[in-house]
């Protein structure tokens, strides 16, 4: 698998915000959004045998991984990862754009689905059908960038019935919108959802990687 790079740090986002995790960054990505803060892993990794990743995020000592990108569902060797480390008891969280097939990962794996926004101009890729393979123990992740966008991601979450499906979390683009506008929308509208900041680029700040 071609990996863009492995660590440990503190979970910024989903509903497991603050718990240390070891991250599986995969390099390569289908999709092109306005605002990415990752675009190091469209190209950059080295590749590594299932065995010796295993073998990393042994040696960390967690038991809970957060599988992301890039885009990890474009290695079709990923739903492979996360079976082996379902079965050695490890909580693992897969980072998806919501672009690729999501049923092919194994019972057991925690999908963090990041429906696209217009704001990102890749709203039109999203295949919609995944939606049918969420549970209750899944999160549907929009990121903010506009009241257009917060209007959109409302709009699908009705359509949906996603508060009915996962958890719901909403993210502002970081330096683009204040949180304290979705903050305010979100109680005036009394919608079921989160609001994240990404914690870990108010710890490290937002260029610093490996965090």
């Amino acid at each position: 698998m071609l990996i863009n790079e492995i660590f440990r740090s503190i979970q910024g986002e989903t509903s497991f915000t603050g718990l240390p995790f070891v991250f599986v960054r995969l390099t390569g990505c289908n999709l092109r959004c306005s605002y990415c803060d990752t675009q190091y892993a469209y190209d950059e990794g080295n590749e590594m045998p299932i065995s010796s990743i295993i073998d990393k995020i042994d040696s960390f000592g967690l038991k809970s991984v957060c599988v992301t990108g890039g885009e990890p569902l474009s290695n079709h060797n990923t739903p492979v990862l996360v079976r082996e480390l379902l079965n050695r008891n490890y909580t693992v969280l897969v980072e998806t754009n919501g672009s690729y097939d999501v049923s092919v990962l194994p019972e057991g794996t925690i999908r963090i689905l990041d429906v696209k926004c217009p704001d990102s101009g890749m709203s039109h890729k999203m295949c919609w059908h995944n939606i049918s393979h969420l549970t209750k123990k899944d999160e549907v992740k929009f990121v903010l960038s506009s009241r257009n966008d917060y209007e959109w991601a409302r709009s699908m979450i009705s359509k949906y019935h996603l508060t009915e499906i996962a958890h719901i979390l909403m993210n502002p683009v970081y330096g683009m919108i204040q949180p304290s506008l979705i903050a305010s929308w979100i109680l005036e509208d009394h919608i079921n959802v989160r609001l994240q900041l990404q914690m870990h680029k108010y710890i490290w700040g937002p260029e610093t990687r490996g965090v």
